[in-house]
């Protein structure tokens, strides 16, 4: 399963953010606040594939026609053995 993004790496990423738009950034803070956006993106990335891979889809009548794709890596992680 995905990790969940941790609290304080949101928190360190906002205090970054305010601290640019007062007082401005050292470059080891620059570097710092790059580093924490893409660990944010990988972890919330892996989230959203993790989401929409448990997803099943079905139309009005009840019949479920989700993708092929998205069954198939279902099948291969275990989690339907239609």
């Amino acid at each position: 399963m995905a990790e969940q993004i941790p609290q304080e790496l949101i928190d360190r990423i906002n205090q970054l953010s305010h601290k640019k738009k007062t007082v401005g950034l050292t470059e080891e803070e620059q570097v710092e606040q790059k580093s924490l956006r893409e660990t944010y993106l990988a972890l919330f990335r892996q989230n959203f594939r993790n989401n929409l891979e448990m997803v099943r889809v079905f139309n009005k009548a009840g019949k479920e026609v989700t993708p092929a794709k998205v069954r198939k890596i279902q099948k291969e992680k275990g989690l339907r053995n239609d």
